[in-house]
């Protein structure tokens, strides 16, 4: 379905890119759209992109939301197979 999901930043690297984790799985993503990140902070990660920095209140409230929804595992599995 590929929905912007949001994750934790737990490094960042050179050339604008992070990696980002999300329940255990870790993915390496592209930085350049946000400026000023920090480990620690979230994103929003759509296609490989963070698309712009949230609050651990809005990650939460919307990982629930979608867990409610029924896509959170549906988008977890399609993250963790692109990230092979």
């Amino acid at each position: 379905m590929c929905l912007a999901i949001p994750a934790k930043v737990t490094e960042l690297l050179d050339d604008a890119m992070a990696i980002v984790a999300l329940e255990g799985i870790k993915k390496k993503i592209s930085t350049a759209l946000v400026e000023d990140l920090s480990v620690g902070d979230y994103v929003l990660v759509h296609v490989g992109y963070a698309l712009h920095k949230v609050s651990p209140e809005e990650a939460s409230r919307t990982l629930s939301l979608m867990a409610e929804a029924g896509v959170l595992q549906e988008e977890l599995e399609e993250i963790a197979e692109t990230s092979k």
